[in-house]
């Protein structure tokens, strides 16, 4: 799947000249957690999301955080930064930018992962700098929960079964210390061997629960003893 099989199309946006009271009113009122910000060219140029709003002087929120010693050797421009955000009165003030962007056919896998590393909540997708949509943690949920089970060819037999699991366990990089063998009667896996941890174990059997064709899963692997 594709950024743009998930992506909201329906993205509300501001520009730069939108006062942050009417951008925290639209928030509430799309349920969103951010919006936006184009030029009247409909350029992407940043993004107001709920943390730049969240220390603000009308609500007496705008109190540094930094600690004294951060204060003293922080620099000027942190400062001044800190207070553009605070009493800035438009969303050209607050927005972050430069903004983190992905382009339509960017592989969900990817843009889930940008969105675990960098901590952000969505990414908007855009394409030579103009807005086509946006993704969230909600979309991404979204597209698992119409996706349904993984969809996977059927093997012919047994054979067929453990050499697809066998294959599969090749490729990942967490299995390579397991000391495991897989045998196959009527559809029902059999795991054997030796696991060096709880989450080798629990991936292991969770490769072989979704192995093509399996009927079922029996566990006859046992904790590697340390020496």
């Amino acid at each position: 799947m594709k950024a743009k099989d998930v992506m909201t199309t329906q993205v509300a946006t501001v520009t730069p000249d939108t006062p942050v009271q009417e951008v925290a009113s639209l928030m509430l009122a799309q349920g969103v957690s951010g919006i936006p910000v184009l030029d009247r060219d409909g350029r992407l140029r940043g993004l107001v999301s709920e943390g730049d709003l969240m220390r603000r002087a009308e609500t007496g929120t705008d109190v540094a955080r930094r600690s004294w010693w951060l204060r003293m050797f922080g620099s000027g421009e942190n400062a001044a930064r800190d207070y553009i955000k605070t009493h800035g009165a438009t969303a050209g003030d607050v927005m972050s930018h430069p903004v983190v962007t992905v382009g339509p056919d960017e592989d969900i896998a990817n843009v889930a992962l940008l969105l675990e590393k960098k901590r952000i909540k969505r990414v908007p997708v855009a394409e030579d700098a103009k807005l086509l949509g946006i993704v969230s943690r909600a979309d991404l949920l979204r597209g698992l929960a119409t996706r349904g089970p993984l969809a996977l060819e059927r093997p012919a037999g047994d054979r067929e079964i453990r050499e697809a699991l066998v294959a599969h366990l090749a490729t990942q990089p967490w299995a390579t210390s397991a000391l495991v063998n897989v045998t196959v009667n009527d559809g029902v896996v059999n795991m054997w061997g030796v696991f060096n941890s709880r989450e080798q174990h629990e991936a292991l059997l969770v490769a072989a629960r979704n192995a093509p064709g399996a009927r079922g899963v029996e566990d006859h692997m046992s904790l590697e003893p340390p020496y």
